[in-house]
């Protein structure tokens, strides 16, 4: 035996240092092993911690010195770029300046220059000339700057920084960058001063603005930006461009998982004055680990969870029953807490002995504040507190209701809510009775939604009933009524014969009926019920002989509460409306006839003067015819030709009275095709008789080849006679000289809105009309003639809108005197093979 060992080893066990470790742990008390089983994992979890924070922290030092080298490089490199680019702006400018100087350009020359300059190098966004008394001779700004920004030609350059330093350029004799402006609502700029001198004196300064966010932009290299957030910094180190990464650091720099923002600051100076440059890296790696640092984590990784795997093996019997009794514990409680029903659980005696968390939070009072109290309970409401007492004896006693009852319950802080209670006996595991559970659910919402259910659906009924329409609701396929208001159930009774019926005359195709028992498919399976539930309702117009009344029915699908696809139809009386539209088309058609007769009566004297023209010479030849053949003075030949003459006269005399007689006869509108030229021809020569008795020229002209249009030949007439009848009262009331008494009648095709059309123009040379005139001057019963009635132009306006026509009056200027009036209306030359309505065939009142 070797006498280094201990006496208690045997030799066998010296074989290996493991057998030793095994000898010496059984040897050790329970107590010993617990504390070594539970020290041991801890040291080697220590150890461990230890040794990857030493590692991940030499790391980390070494790869932030290498990032902080790159950042700094870059920057430094961006910063040379971005200085020697504003270098040569300046450099751009000074010529530009110095041009300005000597005279060799003038403000338009330095604003296309300025321009060119600006649209070459977008980071320049103004260039402003400023002479010696610090007004703005010529101002150049790009389109993107903003509205506060901009110089106007003849501004004065106003107190502040920028006359600061327009007064050290015009002190120093060369170039001054300013500080960067910005503000809340404007961009950054940076302004750059040249001063200006003329033969050695001082004469203003070109002021140059460059945009910070430009700069930024298109100064830094894209490679720069990609790695990291670039920005600009002023004096004070604020932010005026780019964009930054805030510095996250939850724990000490020193440490290895520390997240640091990796950072470089170079000053743009002297060219920024006071600019700053600031590059942060967007985000760090941890690199790689050495093979000795891995093993090293390896290796005290396998002996941690050696010892844990040791450790856990030892514990796990003694915790496997705690767990499951902490398992089923925390089970029943999450079953108890979860549950949206209030419990509450009395014993024979009627005291409260358990209460789960949502009868707690339902009445707001805690679990110790209700175990162990008797009746009356603090949420009892002291009005209910006799009908409270009267269904806790019932409860007690087991005659409470099967579906539970309602009772109005009050919390703590005193507001009252309503619940449903239901009791049943509790029952231990032996089978005896142990109380009495309760069950409680807060009613308040679906109450309150019941009510207003109630109260939306009585209202709903109410507004239906009062409606002076008749509305119903009838299935497809069936002949049910779904519902009815009051109005159709006075008119139509309480079925669907008058609903089926309105449908029909309306137009609407009816529902029919399938018989389900020759086909077990849906009748209406693959009818598109979204499309017909979401059509637009159409109206139509029909006349219920048994009724009397002229109805105006809309229709619509719509989907019924229980799903069917049902058909709901409204129906409105309007005969009222009907009666009065008949009456206003009867007054219209008299309307017309009266005006027509209103202008022949003023026509009268020029139409017998007219007509006596044709009447005397009837009678100078009958005369002479009779002197001759009495004288026996007259051969056949001019006897024949005497005849002639006279019977020419007597036919022009005739044509006079059937114009007149046809245009003043009352008639029904007729729309046939018309030729133009034909109903032109006719109206000059009814309104010639007028002109002529007020000593008023007529030159008119019509353009061949026009089309025939579709109207009503003498309304047509009407209007073109009115018109020119006021023409030449206008003309006589200004009181023109003779040589300027004339009416200009012009008819020329033209195309309204892509349509071919025919514009009818009256000239005058009157006064024209005020603007007050112009305001009224289609209103009806509104004239500027003491004895007119006021209905002539608004007939007018009528009968060419019957036509879907427009008509249009405007004042002819020379200069600022009016000289003449012009109306115009235009006519659309419908197809041909187009047949008219009844709509388009009536005149509107």
């Amino acid at each position: 035996m070797s006498p280094l060992l201990p006496k208690e080893v045997p030799a066998h066990a010296t074989s290996s240092p493991f057998a030793l470790w095994r000898h010496w742990w059984r040897r050790q008390t329970p107590r010993l092993q617990d504390a070594v089983a539970m020290l041991v994992p801890l040291a080697a979890v220590l150890l461990f911690l230890s040794a990857i924070v030493a590692a991940f922290w030499y790391l980390r030092a070494e790869e932030l010195e290498r990032e902080q080298e790159s950042v700094r490089r870059d920057v430094e490199y961006a910063q040379q770029r971005l200085r020697l680019q504003l270098l040569e702006r300046q450099e751009q400018l000074m010529r530009i300046a110095r041009d300005a100087s000597t005279r060799e350009i003038d403000a338009a020359e330095f604003v296309s220059r300025s321009e060119s300059l600006s649209s070459q190098y977008p980071v320049l966004q103004s260039v402003s000339w400023i002479d010696d008394r610090r007004r703005f001779l010529a101002v150049y700004s790009a389109p993107s700057v903003h509205p506060a920004q901009q110089h106007l030609v003849g501004d004065v350059l106003r107190p502040g920084e920028v006359e600061t330093n327009y007064a050290l350029a015009r002190e120093l004799r060369q170039p001054v960058f300013s500080q960067p402006a910005f503000g809340t609502d404007v961009p950054g700029v940076l302004q750059l001063h040249i001063p200006l001198f003329d033969q050695g004196l001082f004469a203003g300064v070109v002021l140059a603005e460059f945009s910070v966010d430009a700069i930024l932009r298109y100064g830094i290299p894209p490679e720069v930006t990609a790695r990291y957030a670039v920005s600009l910094l002023d004096g004070n180190g604020k932010l005026i461009a780019g964009n930054t990464v805030s510095p996250i650091e939850p724990t000490p720099h020193f440490l290895p998982w520390t997240k640091r923002v990796n950072e470089y600051e170079v000053p743009v100076s002297p060219v920024g004055n006071g600019l700053i440059l600031r590059a942060q890296g967007y985000r760090t790696s941890q690199g790689l680990v050495g093979n000795g640092l891995f093993w090293l984590v390896m290796a005290l990784s396998v002996l941690t969870s050696w010892i844990l795997i040791g450790n856990w093996r030892h514990t796990r019997r003694r915790q496997a029953a705690q767990e499951a009794l902490v398992a089923e514990t925390n089970f029943r409680r999450a079953m108890e807490n979860s549950m949206p029903t209030g419990m509450r659980v009395l014993d024979l005696e009627g005291r409260i002995t358990y209460v789960n968390a949502a009868f707690c939070a339902m009445t707001g009072w805690s679990e110790q504040d209700l175990v162990g109290q008797s009746p009356p309970f603090p949420y009892w409401l002291e009005a209910d507190r006799e009908i409270m007492n009267e269904r806790l004896e019932e409860e007690l006693h087991g005659r409470s209701l099967p579906g539970g009852f309602q009772v109005r319950v009050k919390r703590k802080n005193g507001t009252v809510f309503n619940a449903r209670l239901y009791v049943s006996p509790l029952i231990d595991a032996k089978g005896h009775q142990t109380g009495w559970m309760t069950s409680m659910t807060d009613i308040t919402e679906p109450t309150r939604i019941r009510e207003q259910l109630s109260a939306s659906y009585e209202r709903f009924t109410t507004v239906l009933e009062a409606l002076d329409a008749a509305i119903s609701v009838a299935p497809i396929g069936s002949e049910e009524l779904l519902f009815a208001n009051k109005l159709y159930r006075l008119w139509f009774g309480s079925n669907t014969v008058g609903h089926l019926s309105i449908v029909a005359q309306a137009g609407v195709p009816p529902a029919t009926t399938h018989d389900d028992a020759m086909d077990e498919v849906d009748a209406f399976a693959g009818l598109p019920i979204d499309t017909l539930t979401g059509a637009q309702p159409a109206n139509n117009e029909i006349f219920v002989a048994d009724l009397g009344k002229w109805l105006e029915v809309r229709s619509r699908y719509l989907t019924w509460v229980d799903g069917r696809l049902a058909q709901m139809v409204i129906a409105t009386d309007i005969t009222p409306r009907r009666d009065a539209e008949d009456q206003s088309a009867q007054q219209a058609d008299r309307a017309q006839a009266a005006s027509r007769l209103i202008t022949m009566g003023e026509m009268a004297s020029s139409v017998a003067h007219e007509l006596n023209q044709p009447l005397t010479a009837i009678t100078n030849y009958c005369n002479g015819m009779v002197s001759r053949i009495r004288s026996q003075q007259i051969d056949e030949e001019s006897l024949l030709s005497a005849l002639e003459k006279t019977s020419r006269q007597a036919q022009r005399a005739g044509q006079i009275i059937q114009r007149i007689r046809t245009f003043v006869k009352r008639s029904e509108p007729n729309r046939t095709p018309s030729d133009v030229s034909t109903m032109v021809s006719e109206a000059v020569e009814l309104a010639g008789i007028e002109l002529r008795r007020r000593n008023v020229r007529l030159n008119h002209y019509v353009a061949a080849r026009l089309p025939i249009v579709q109207v009503d030949p003498i309304l047509i007439e009407q209007v073109l006679v009115n018109l020119l009848r006021n023409a030449a009262e206008a003309i006589d009331q200004a009181q023109r000289p003779s040589s300027r008494r004339s009416v200009e009648l012009r008819v020329l095709p033209r195309m309204i809105d892509g349509n071919e059309a025919v514009e009818f123009s009256v000239q005058d040379t009157g006064a024209g009309l005020p603007p007050e005139v112009m305001e009224r001057l289609y209103e009806a019963f509104f004239s500027t003639k003491p004895e007119g009635m006021g209905i002539g132009l608004n007939l007018c306006r009528t009968i060419v809108e019957s036509h879907k026509g427009r008509m249009q009056a405007e004042n002819i200027y020379n200069g600022p005197e009016i000289v003449g009036c012009r109306f115009s209306f235009w006519i659309p030359v419908l197809d041909s093979t187009r047949s008219l309505t009844s709509d388009e065939a009536k005149v509107p009142a």
